[in-house]
């Protein structure tokens, strides 16, 4: 919560002149404690003191408090100078009170059907909500004032359909881009299905914060507009006298229009054009992404596979309702939000960024009215409600309703999960309502979700070999030096990633890697930009930018390879900043870094500026830091946090004179920027063992894995042969067994694999089913060389086809079953029931298959079904830690260490169907207790086991 006099209540008695000074000045001061700037009426907020959009915000708040007004939100986008905020005082309503909050708003509407498969376009989409109920509420637009406006399926359509009628009149071809560039309004909503209805394609991008910077907002979005190729503009009517500007850098744009002018257009009744699936719904471009602009390209194939696939995981139904703040140029508010919430059914309460940033509690205040179930923001958004709530704006506030609070966009910190959860349990928020989930843009929002309904999953891992080695490993319970992250769960249905190091290869499990990703949600590339399209590929993987590890099927994402620094939901890209930075007199070309910092207080990052100077004297000092205060505001919209004013040779750079902005963000966050400069060759010194020694590490690490992977093949390649002729040529499966036995224990041993069996004395004494989970090609050879006795595998029949497979198998007494066709699949079962009621101790693997991806896979009956029919015990086994040695689809084998547990035989309670499902149940749940991995058969993608 803020801090300071004014939050004791109303400063009466004093001048309003005074007090805004006061404000101002304390807040400068926390914000930059080592400036000491004279502040005067007309000091500039940003320029001058540093204020980004969220300070303005704290500043217009504690003004509120100070004189127990209501501001209203143009004044967050004409507030410039404190003598604005005193004009700004003069038309503030009287204090805003919660104490009339209306009662829960009932659904007006029950439960409905999702579209059916054929409705794959977004445009299909709406038409079918149209034709199924036309006047259902599908938008409740609240107002800063809490008014509510109600927008259905119906007029959606219909305000969008006269808004494609206006673009056509002004020449949209189909295919065409058109750039949205307003606030949430109704009109946002229009305009945004108008395009599509017209045939265009959306090109959402973020509207100007303050109306006074129209101007060099549209010069910043110049390359975007012209990436897009947009021919039409959409914007605020204050932005239509630069359009003449906008047009000299835009050659394509022709039109630029606002809405008042298009969304009563008179609509002839022309047909929708026929848009495909393949056909692009819409241009994502990062916030930030001026200096080389990368618009995602999606699909509206890619929506609806992401929308289906987050729905499907949570168990979003019409029933619930979605309440968001969060910005419609934003892929979670736009497609999270807006059109997850469309495609459902389910009704969406939306209010404007301004509304949120400007009263939170706001936020909260409309979860409770409309018994809100789906809410979501940025980490920043939940931090800006710990600190600017106050109790006393909040009584009587309910949020029992909320059953899923997506946390996401940013990193996201486990101080803030616990925090928000301590504060506003007591106003009915349940710890397992927190979710924090990732994605990316380039996965159209959403990629890994945890389990629904689960408290988060928080990590500690030891901080020495985390930095050191990249692996997670475990931390001391007393450890209070521990490294915290949170996990974000497994790949929505249909999706995979994977953590690769810098040799391309898999790592294992708790081994930080690069994480990328494939699915039917991924983009295709970047609009107009192949260069960096084909960057974003590896082998068919995309690339997220970002490394994580996994641990018990979860990821936790961990920082970003790429310097791109998230500033309250915003990105930004350092390399244009520091060009600029450069280019400035007093400042040492090419000697700038830019980075961000985490910010401990509000868990969110800094934007620090490090520039080098031969100057020294203060006003000259003075000068440039305001320069460069000014400079960043105009590049990227938001001023820096700190800009620290270096000493030359203070910027570390490599060999080839690259800027290395991690390395110093190191210095600074030790506090050794402004430490007396060392001699050079002490500097370079440094500079080489800092940065050689963990290269030198990583390179190793990679360099012997690669060896040992050499080895592990060059081992199995002399021996398999040679225990494939051995067996073929063997009369008696016993023999077999026996032989494969012992040179399985053999590989294990030179191969160096750390095996551990536990349980074995739990084995039965006569004939049993064996039924294992599945992760791994390895998982038959470490069982043959665990297991003693004799005992016959259950394989899938398609292997009898495979020669090698077939006389492999048959030697060893395998029994083959049929997966696919129904009448010899039961002819197979019969046979493997009468084998087990003759006394063979059969060994299946139910899952029937295995995938890269961590995770219990549903299970076949076959196992429990011929267990229960011959009388015989079951025995589940688990199997950990094939799938990080050798993983599905990658040959590349690691050293790891696996494990076997053997659990107490199950007797069935029967022979018939019933105690065959009991059986299944048991051994799923045992296995699960020691596999290490999520269980899979929550997923809605997974198959209902057979």
């Amino acid at each position: 919560m803020s801090t300071g006099k004014e939050e004791n209540g109303p400063d009466r008695g004093r001048d309003p002149e005074a007090v805004v000074l006061d404000i101002t000045r304390r807040m400068a001061v926390e914000l930059r404690p080592a400036t000491r700037r004279e502040v005067t009426l007309d000091s500039l907020l940003d320029r001058e003191l540093g204020f980004d959009s969220l300070s303005r915000v704290e500043l217009l708040a504690r003004t509120e408090r100070a004189f127990d007004v209501s501001l209203t939100e143009r004044a967050l986008a004409t507030v410039e100078t404190p003598r604005d905020l005193l004009r700004a005082l003069q038309a503030a309503r009287p204090g805003h009170s919660h104490s009339t909050i209306a009662p829960y708003a009932p659904a007006p509407f029950g439960p409905t059907t999702l579209p059916p498969p054929e409705a794959n376009t977004l445009l299909a989409v709406l038409d079918w909500h149209v034709n199924a109920h036309a006047t259902r509420p599908h938008i409740y637009l609240i107002s800063e004032t809490g008014e509510e406006e109600e927008i259905s399926y119906a007029t959606l359509q219909r305000r969008a359909d006269a808004v494609a009628a206006a673009l056509r009149a002004r020449d949209l071809l189909p295919g065409q881009t058109v750039a949205i560039m307003l606030p949430t309004s109704q009109e946002y909503f229009f305009c945004f299905y108008g395009v599509l209805r017209a045939g265009g394609i959306p090109v959402p991008i973020y509207p100007p914060a303050r109306l006074s910077q129209i101007e060099d907002h549209l010069r910043r979005h110049a390359r975007i507009l012209h990436n897009a190729g947009a021919t039409v503009l959409i914007t605020v009517a204050e932005a239509k006298p630069f359009a003449r500007l906008l047009r000299l850098q835009v050659s394509e744009l022709g039109t630029v229009v606002t809405p008042e002018e298009i969304v009563d257009a008179e609509d002839p009744g022309q047909a929708a054009p026929a848009l495909q699936t393949q056909d692009i719904a819409l241009l994502q471009y990062t916030s930030g992404s001026t200096g080389n602009p990368k618009g995602v390209m999606l699909t509206h194939a890619n929506l609806l596979a992401n929308i289906r696939a987050m729905g499907a995981t949570i168990g979003a139904t019409s029933n619930d309702v979605f309440v968001s703040w969060m910005p419609l140029y934003h892929d979670m508010g736009l497609i999270g939000a807006w059109l997850g919430s469309l495609y459902y059914a389910l009704p969406l309460a939306v209010m404007s960024p301004l509304t949120f940033l400007k009263r939170p509690e706001q936020w909260l205040w409309a979860i409770h009215r409309h018994r809100a179930t789906l809410s979501g923001a940025p980490n920043f958004g939940y931090e800006l409600c710990l600190r600017r709530i106050q109790d006393r704006n909040i009584e009587g506030l309910d949020l029992g309703s909320w059953r899923t609070a997506f946390n996401g966009a940013e990193p996201v910190s486990p101080d803030t999960l616990e925090r928000f959860h301590e504060r506003f349990a007591r106003y009915g928020f349940r710890r397992e309502a927190m979710y924090p989930v990732y994605g990316l843009a380039e996965s159209s929002v959403g990629l890994a979700f945890p389990p629904p309904g689960r408290a988060p999953r928080i990590d500690r891992v030891n901080r020495e070999t985390f930095m050191r080695e990249g692996r997670a490993a475990p931390a001391a319970a007393d450890d209070t030096n521990a490294l915290r992250f949170v996990a974000c769960g497994q790949p929505l249905p249909g999706h995979q990633l994977r953590l690769v190091d810098s040799t391309g290869y898999e790592v294992g499990e708790r081994e930080e890697g690069r994480l990328e990703f494939q699915g039917p949600s991924a983009t295709s590339g970047y609009f107009r930009n192949p260069g960096e399209t084909r960057r974003l590929f590896r082998d068919g993987w995309l690339d997220s930018g970002d490394l994580a590890y996994m641990a018990g099927g979860e990821v936790y994402v961990t920082g970003r390879v790429k310097d791109i620094i998230i500033r309250a939901g915003r990105n930004i890209y350092p390399h244009e900043l520091e060009e600029a930075v450069g280019n400035l007199p007093g400042i040492r070309k090419g000697c700038v870094a830019v980075f961000g910092s985490v910010d401990h207080a509000t868990a969110t990052e800094k934007l620090v500026v490090l520039a080098e100077t031969r100057e020294t004297e203060n006003r000259a000092r003075e000068r440039l830091h305001d320069t460069i205060t000014s400079l960043a505001v105009d590049l990227t919209g938001v001023a820096p946090d700190d800009v620290v004013l270096a000493p030359p040779h203070t910027v570390l750079k490599t060999s080839s004179g690259k800027v290395r902005r991690a390395a110093s963000l190191e210095l600074y966050e030790r506090g050794r920027l402004t430490a007396p400069t060392r001699p050079a060759w002490q500097q370079i010194l440094r500079l080489v063992w800092s940065g050689t020694v963990p290269q030198l590490r990583r390179l190793a690490r990679a360099a012997g894995a690669l060896l040992y992977a050499v080895y592990a093949w060059a081992l199995f390649w002399v021996l398999a042969p040679l225990v494939w002729l051995t067996v073929a040529a063997l009369p008696h499966p016993s023999w077999s067994l026996a032989v494969i036995r012992a040179v399985a224990k053999l590989f294990r041993r030179l191969s160096t694999v750390s095996l551990h069996v536990q349980g074995l004395e739990q084995l039965p004494r006569g004939p049993c089913v064996i039924a294992a989970n599945h992760a791994s090609y390895l998982d038959g050879i470490v069982l043959t060389a665990v297991l003693p006795g004799v005992f016959s595998f259950v394989a899938k029949r398609e292997l009898s086809m495979r020669f090698v497979a077939r006389v492999f198998l048959r030697h060893i007494g395998a029994e083959f079953v049929e997966r696919f066709e129904l009448t010899r699949g039961v002819e197979d079962a019969r046979q493997v029931a009468r084998a087990a009621r003759g006394g063979r101790t059969l060994v299946f693997f139910p899952e029937g298959t295995f995938t890269r991806t961590p995770g219990l896979l549903p299970f076949h009956m076959g196992a429990f079904v011929a267990a229960a029919a011959a009388g015989v015990p079951l025995v589940p086994v688990t199997i950990r830690g094939t799938r990080s040695v050798l993983r599905d689809g990658q040959w590349f084998p690691r050293r790891g260490a696996i494990s076997v547990t053997i659990g107490a035989p199950l007797e069935p309670e029967g022979a018939d169907w019933t105690a065959a499902i009991k059986l299944r149940d048991a051994a799923r749940a045992e296995i699960l207790r020691h596999c290490g991995e999520p269980d899979l058969a929550w997923s809605p993608s997974s198959k209902t086991p057979e």
